[in-house]
């Protein structure tokens, strides 16, 4: 089955079953592109060090914090991910009038490790995203492919206080402090009026473009996107579609525990300075970024007979219930300890593992 939708969700008291914050994100990324769960561990670092994303270097910062990221496996940033202080970043491909500058700058994808790793707030981390976006910009290709391919970024930021969205059009952007119990973005501007927070020359911009008369009251969405913003919430959109899967699924929750292991499982190898995406011209080859998951999910599915299908989907569905009410268990009663937390995931991976063999 073909990709067709990335979304990104958050569910807030009174919503959710007790006082929590559920976060979700799927992903359209092709399909043959191989998908990685990785943990960085926090890191102290020395004045003046540098740090190299998917394109181009940046400033380090004195301490980072430690994250898990959703990734695709050729870039250095992530999809989705969370941190030790429970912010959750997703973002999303959008389009609008603005043009799409093809020069190399930050990926969103950088933008969203950036902010967990430099944040303890989903405020705080809508301000990293917003100083860096600043300052080094947004741009480059997003595929692990010559072919281009570009796009402007919105992103969900969620902490377990409050939940902000961003929605960037080149240099400017628009941020929304969510009132909503559930909220989800997809793949258009979604900030209409309410705007709690904004780049300086953003609305002088949309005037000057005759993108809006200074006179009417602004509205994000409508004055940089192509479309009629009102139509994303018609039957059968995907954003509507969204809203309405996102008062009937429940998510798996983020916990960070000292010793957490390295997720060997869902790692794709590393190919340092040879790696065809840091040499130019780039993407010249393709190397095997397959993982242990990766090729067990290849070889069952090529090996496995229709018939056998559903018995194996129910194994999974079995295993993450179990994997669920162990955890839901976990977060009722408490636990002093963490030495069985930090394999938690880990142990998982290897017991899904086992289902294929």
């Amino acid at each position: 089955m073909e990709p067709c939708s990335c979304d990104t969700f958050v569910a807030l008291p009174p919503a959710t079953v007790g006082p929590r914050i559920i976060f979700g994100k799927n992903s359209d990324r092709p399909s043959d592109e191989v998908q990685e769960i990785v943990y960085f561990p926090g890191q102290s670092y020395g004045p003046g060090e540098k740090l190299e994303c998917t394109y181009t270097e940046i400033d380090q910062v004195e301490k980072t914090h430690a994250v898990v990221l959703s990734r695709p496996s050729w870039l250095w940033g992530a999809e989705m991910g969370a941190n030790e202080f429970g912010v959750c970043i997703g973002n999303e491909a959008v389009w609008g009038k603005e043009e799409i500058d093809d020069k190399e700058a930050l990926l969103g994808m950088d933008l969203v490790r950036l902010g967990l790793e430099r944040a303890d707030s989903a405020e705080g981390a809508l301000d990293v995203i917003i100083g860096l976006l600043e300052k080094y910009g947004q741009g480059g290709n997003c595929m692990e492919s010559q072919m281009s391919f570009t796009y402007h970024n919105s992103f969900l930021i969620a902490d377990r206080k409050e939940a902000w969205i961003l929605e960037t059009a080149g240099c400017y952007w628009a941020a929304e402090r969510l009132d909503d119990c559930i909220k989800n973005i997809s793949n258009n501007l979604s900030i209409t009026t309410k705007i709690d927070r904004e780049h300086p020359g953003m609305r002088e911009y949309a005037r000057t473009k005759g993108w809006w008369d200074g006179k009417k009251e602004f509205n994000f969405a409508a004055v940089y996107s192509y479309f009629n913003p009102s139509r994303s919430s018609s039957s059968g959109d995907r954003f509507c579609e969204g809203y309405k899967l996102l008062r009937k699924h429940k998510a798996m929750p983020f916990i960070f525990a000292p010793h957490i292991e390295q997720f060997v499982a869902t790692a794709s190898p590393v190919l340092g300075s040879d790696d065809p995406v840091k040499l130019k011209p780039r993407f010249q080859t393709r190397p095997d970024r397959r993982h242990e998951l990766y090729k067990k999910h290849e070889s069952t599915l090529r090996s496995m007979e229709t018939s056998q299908v559903k018995e194996l989907l129910n194994k999974i569905k079995n295993l993450e219930k179990q994997k669920l009410e162990e955890i839901e268990l976990m977060l009722q009663n408490g636990t002093n300890d963490t030495s069985a937390l930090a394999p938690l995931f880990s142990k998982c991976v290897e017991e899904e593992m086992k289902i294929y063999e």
